[in-house]
């Protein structure tokens, strides 16, 4: 039998180890494709430690939720989702209709960093809630990897004016820099945190919320307070939860304000009709890029527990093709 090398996560709690595993083979519906690249996002930590939503809570399992491929024909393409194996390895079974095309110039650690924390946001507003060009956006968490990507993207798709908040005041401000109309930093002073949400971001149109928790209650009773139009849609769309999974939210802030709350992850939407093929030509242009940090498959349980800087994602390279 035909062995590989992959990542296995063999208990919960531990980094994955390195190991040989058997070959895939071909089937009826799946081919077989050279892995070229893998980010090790939050959400591939999560799904590998059992705790996450989407955890079939089997072991042993090879992580990873996404990568670039080349396929038989030495194309390359994008593959993602949660369904099946892990992408961890030096080759995978891929279905050939969902997999999105890559163009040949692309690098593939940058478009593995990328796609995962950019499509949150691009899932978001192109999939989840019906955003216009020209609409404003808040983007709350916006100093991590998938919020200051979130901005770029809201950019990207045409929106009007985009508001950052987060805590980093150094990233804020660069974000700013970068394109960003307004900024909103979450301090230990709720009121004056408060105040900055309400000057800046009364009059939006869509919420990105990575954070929800105290954070989000906050925002929410400070922005519908300070609506001028309290019947204008305010869609607020919860992607992550770094501050806390619950938020308590009084009935008359929804019954006084048209207020739309919904959750954009995996399962709540078809990522078919998500535009996925347009977001990989952006990111593949770099208009919507994460900085690469690439280590090789061998060194996983290290790379497993590296704190990525800003901007940056650890990605491995299973080959040294």
């Amino acid at each position: 039998m035909t062995h590989i090398n992959a990542a296995l996560v063999e208990s919960f709690g531990e980094p994955p180890r390195y190991r040989s595993i058997p070959a895939p083979q071909a089937d009826a519906r799946r081919e077989v494709a050279e892995v070229l690249a893998v980010g090790i996002h939050p959400v591939t930590r999560g799904v590998a430690s059992g705790r996450h939503y989407a955890s079939s809570g089997a072991l042993p399992v090879v992580p990873g939720i996404d990568g670039v491929v080349r396929r038989a024909d030495g194309s390359l393409a994008y593959v993602g989702g949660l369904g099946g194996g892990g992408t961890m390895a030096e080759r995978i079974l891929i279905d050939p209709r969902s997999a999105i095309p890559v163009p040949s110039g692309a690098d593939p650690a940058t478009v593995a960093a990328s796609m995962n924390p950019a499509m949150s946001s691009w899932v978001a507003l192109r999939g989840r809630v019906p955003f216009r060009a020209g609409q404003s956006v808040l983007v709350i968490g916006a100093t991590g990897a998938a919020g200051s990507i979130a901005v770029k993207t809201a950019r990207h798709l045409g929106a009007g004016r985009v508001v950052a908040a987060g805590r980093n005041r150094q990233r804020l401000e660069q974000l700013a820099a970068d394109g960003a109309d307004a900024i909103v930093e979450l301090s230990p002073d709720d009121d004056a945190t408060a105040a900055a949400f309400a000057a800046a971001a009364a009059e939006v149109d869509v919420v990105l919320d990575y954070v929800w928790g105290a954070p989000t209650e906050l925002a929410m009773r400070a922005i519908l307070g300070a609506r001028t139009d309290h019947a204008r849609l305010l869609d607020w769309v919860h992607i992550g939860s770094t501050a806390g999974p619950t938020i308590t939210l009084d009935g008359s802030g929804l019954r006084s304000n048209a207020l739309r709350i919904s959750g954009s992850g995996f399962g709540s939407i078809d990522l078919r009709q998500a535009g996925l093929p347009e977001l990989v030509a952006a990111v593949a242009s770099g208009a919507l890029t994460v900085r690469p940090r690439p280590v090789p498959l061998e060194t996983i349980e290290q790379a497993w527990g590296h704190e990525d800087a800003p901007g940056e994602r650890t990605v491995v390279i299973p080959t040294s093709a």
